[in-house]
């Protein structure tokens, strides 16, 4: 069995391979100092995250990436640097959406404010090792199928004009209607009642998980429904995987900032789902006619940051229709 499975798992790791070995371990070696610091330093007692707080982690990690991008800059040229400012930036606005995600998630299970750090740190540290395992797998897969980016490209087209039509539907975070919810059920038991922040308890003797656990499981299978999306988006930025992945895992580190930043005023953002959707689909059609027509990253880099300059200068700008009257 294991003979047989050691070379998809070379291949996964081929794209490894263009850069040296310390490249990839000084970042993550940097990634997992930031997130020992985070929550065993700064977070060593939980409590709730005030705005001004989290606009100052958002501003942390927003410099931490915009020095890592000169990095690149400097040490692989600007079409690399160009690459990782686009796909980051294209990552961010996609993580809006889980922002929202995580509102309904919090509202829908009650998750008092000064655990929700706790539940989003670990969901992020899980969607961190997810990405990296998706971004890897599609890097393989575009270098020995072409034809990939094309299905990618339709993907991106449907998925920007989907996100720009008006949805009625609320999404659905009721965990019995979530698998694996319902498989963890199945075979670990679970607590009624919360136990502090804690993930786990000790029950009549046994060792069981706890409500907040099961939000944690909620959080991270919705990741995953997000990652579909955010696979294509940014392998159609750049087939790089270093800086595919580094530029993912950038945008993801943000999130929990951006979440405590955000929650209250969405509202202040209506259009970014908009510019949003436009930028999918202008990713999308660059990756179809590729081959035809050669849109450097400079032009869609500017494309990406003019329309995300509009759709929040609309957002400012434009005043918000009032509710019908019933």
């Amino acid at each position: 069995m294991l003979p047989r499975l050691m070379p998809p798992l070379f291949a996964v790791l081929d794209p490894l391979l263009p850069l040296p070995w310390w490249a990839w371990a000084g970042f993550f070696a940097f990634i997992s100092a930031m997130l020992a610091l985070d929550l065993g330093v700064f977070q060593r007692h939980s409590h709730e995250v005030k705005m001004k707080e989290a606009l100052v982690w958002c501003g942390v990690w927003f410099t931490l990436a915009m020095v890592f991008n000169g990095l690149v800059y400097r040490w692989r040229g600007a079409e690399f640097g160009n690459q990782f400012l686009a796909a980051y930036l294209v990552e961010l606005c996609l993580s809006v959406d889980n922002v929202f995600i995580f509102i309904v998630i919090f509202a829908y299970f009650k998750v008092a404010p000064k655990w929700q750090h706790r539940v989003l740190f670990w969901g992020i540290v899980g969607a961190v090792l997810m990405r990296a395992t998706f971004i890897l797998a599609g890097v393989s897969v575009i270098q020995r199928f072409h034809w990939v980016l094309y299905l990618f490209g339709a993907f991106l087209v449907y998925t920007g004009i989907k996100m720009a039509l008006p949805r009625r539907e609320e999404v659905d975070v009721n965990p019995d209607h979530n698998l694996a919810v319902r498989v963890f059920r199945r075979f670990f038991p679970v607590v009624t009642q919360q136990e502090g922040g804690h993930f786990f308890a000790r029950e009549a003797g046994r060792f069981a998980a706890t409500p907040l656990f099961i939000v944690l499981l909620v959080v991270e299978t919705t990741d995953l429904v997000f990652a579909l999306d955010s696979l294509p988006a940014v392998l159609a930025i750049t087939k790089d995987a270093f800086v595919a992945l580094t530029s993912n895992v950038f945008a993801i580190l943000g999130l929990r900032s951006l979440y405590f930043a955000l929650n209250g005023v969405m509202q202040l953002f209506r259009y970014l789902k908009l510019g949003l959707a436009i930028i999918l689909v202008f990713i999308g059609v660059k990756m179809l006619t590729e081959p035809w027509i050669d849109i450097s990253t400079g032009v869609a880099l500017g494309v990406i940051g003019g329309v995300l300059t509009m759709s929040v200068l609309a957002s400012a700008f434009i005043p918000e229709k009032p509710a019908p009257r019933v």
